[in-house]
């Protein structure tokens, strides 16, 4: 099959002249988690995700990273090393240049024009027409997951992602899978001085009604189980792959904890190890 066979034609673009709660607010408006930047011609000059808003938006380093994202240009989170596909490419290309660039999307380029954008959940549509039954939940997992405590703080948290390279990080309990913490939890979460509209790292206020009904601010360390999601879905280890990338299709999410029969963590399913399975 063919990069243009999958690809998705429509592309959410954004001027390169508006700022980081543009693409936020596109983000969350269209459900998606990448979006191309062009410039006054329409040309891609660079592209932005959930990973860049959550790495380069930290607290920590210049000044202008403690700004409000409305005043933040997209220029200075965009990743502008644009990485591209030719829509007549083989899709198994495409996957071998998402795996070794660690990236997640691929703009479909024809002289210089952008005419679509072919992702890992259009590489995982594929995996569930074309592979079904070719490889079980354990041929692909990924078995040394990288896990956190509900106390852990959410800079520890962005941290291991940094130094690891991953979009989400389990959270665990006696072992077992009680949470998990992605990109997007973070990038979105949004958590402000209320003052200053400062983000904040590692504070957020509570509102909470005293008894002469005046709002009290309680400040706390934000931790991982602050802001993971706690509805897990589950897969056991002799699950057919093709079910999990049909879980991650439907649930719109890019990984599912793996456990065994006493819900013990054994690893974790990524959309990226399911389209290793298309190779």
């Amino acid at each position: 099959m063919k990069v243009e066979d999958v690809m998705t034609a429509t592309v959410t673009v954004m001027p390169d002249t508006q700022q980081v709660s543009y693409a936020r607010n596109l983000m969350l408006k269209h459900g998606i988690s990448h979006i191309v930047v062009v410039d006054s011609e329409r040309k891609p000059v660079g592209i932005v995700t959930e990973k860049d808003i959550t790495r380069k938006l930290r607290v920590a380093g210049p000044t202008w990273r403690r700004r409000p994202i409305d005043k933040i240009s997209i220029k200075r989170v965009m990743s502008k090393d644009i990485i591209s596909v030719p829509a007549a490419a083989d899709i198994r290309e495409a996957v071998d240049i998402m795996l070794r660039n660690n990236i997640s999307s691929l703009p479909v380029v024809e002289d210089g024009k952008l005419v679509g954008i072919i992702t890992k959940t259009d590489l995982l549509r594929v995996y569930t027409e074309k592979c079904k039954g070719r490889w079980r939940v354990s041929d692909l997992m990924t078995k040394n997951v990288i896990t956190v405590t509900e106390n852990h703080t959410i800079a520890h948290v962005i941290s291991l992602m940094e130094e690891n390279r991953i979009g989400r990080i389990v959270v665990i309990k006696d072992k077992e899978p009680v949470g998990i913490i992605t990109s997007e939890n973070i990038s979105f979460a949004q958590l402000e001085d209320p003052k200053t509209g400062v983000p904040l790292e590692k504070i957020y206020f509570i509102g909470r009604a005293s008894k002469e009904k005046k709002k009290v601010r309680m400040v706390s360390m934000l931790t991982a189980g602050d802001i993971m999601t706690k509805d897990l879905i589950k897969l056991e280890e002799d699950a057919d792959a093709a079910e999990a990338a049909n879980i991650m299709l439907k649930e719109k999410i890019s990984g599912i904890p793996i456990v065994d029969g006493k819900n013990q963590l054994k690893g974790i399913i990524t959309k990226t190890d399911i389209i290793k399975g298309i190779q």
